[in-house]
């Protein structure tokens, strides 16, 4: 695989997002022979779109996707990852919280792995964020099971496979989109790995938007709607046996 897109969703991230495609081209850029950079602008207020527009005059390999208002973390994401076009697709967040030196430890598992999901350790946020990511992936293994202990780690990689099998199937737009998107790729067989991430640090600009109330009650919503989803399509559909390996489309 010498192909990479990574993918970043951006919303009010003017303070940090060059810096952040910068650090992307200097770390990323010389482990792969193909790079492609997409940044996400989720109908930011600030600069973000106009900062990213400067630099993909000076980068080719840098390009915007814009959406006109601001349609959640997940959307942005997901936006992302299907606008992908390269072999592996890799997707963090713009707000610099990552050491993007850790990717090579996800690149190591790919051979063997069609996604793989980093956990972070430690998890450098303030102590009511850690409470409520603990919370949130109890919840999550509790209603559907095991998929990864740091669910909402923005810090995947994957096969394009993975997304091309998943792209009609996903439909969480909120904070519910990566345990909508790793249960379903868990039940459709794909094999994860899980890596740990050392080099999580502390927001060092611009502001969180994950604990607002509007954005917590819309991912309750939606993981209502998520389970009674699939409820429903396994009353339609016997379920398929998991586990078997898509590695390499074999």
């Amino acid at each position: 695989m010498t192909s990479l897109t990574v993918a970043m969703p951006a919303y009010n991230e003017s303070e940090n997002i060059q810096a952040m495609i910068e650090d992307t081209l200097r770390l990323v850029g010389p482990l792969m022979a193909d790079l492609e950079v997409i940044v996400v602008d989720d109908g930011s207020r600030d600069d973000t779109a106009a900062v990213v527009n400067r630099l993909t005059a000076v980068h080719p390999q840098v390009r915007l996707v814009q959406h006109e208002v601001n349609k959640g973390y997940g959307t942005a994401v997901w936006t992302g990852l299907t606008s992908a076009t390269k072999e592996l697709i890799f997707f963090t967040d713009a707000d610099r919280q990552f050491d993007l030196h850790e990717i090579s430890k996800m690149l190591a598992q790919v051979n063997t792995a069609d996604l793989v999901v980093g956990y972070r350790k430690p998890r450098r946020d303030p102590l009511m964020r850690r409470l409520n990511g603990k919370g949130w992936s109890g919840l999550v293994t509790l209603l559907f099971g095991y998929t990864a202990r740091d669910i909402d780690c923005a810090f995947k990689l994957m096969r394009r496979q993975v997304v091309d099998h998943l792209r009609s199937e996903v439909q969480s737009g909120g904070a519910t989109f990566s345990a909508e998107f790793l249960v379903r790729a868990k039940r459709a067989g794909f094999c994860m790995a899980e890596v740990p991430i050392h080099g999580h640090r502390p927001r060092m600009a611009g502001s969180p938007t994950g604990a607002k109330p509007a954005v917590i009650l819309r991912a309750f919503k939606e993981l209502v709607r998520f389970r009674m989803q699939l409820w429903r399509e396994e009353r339609v559909v016997a379920p398929q046996k998991v586990g078997v390996s898509r590695i390499g489309n074999r």
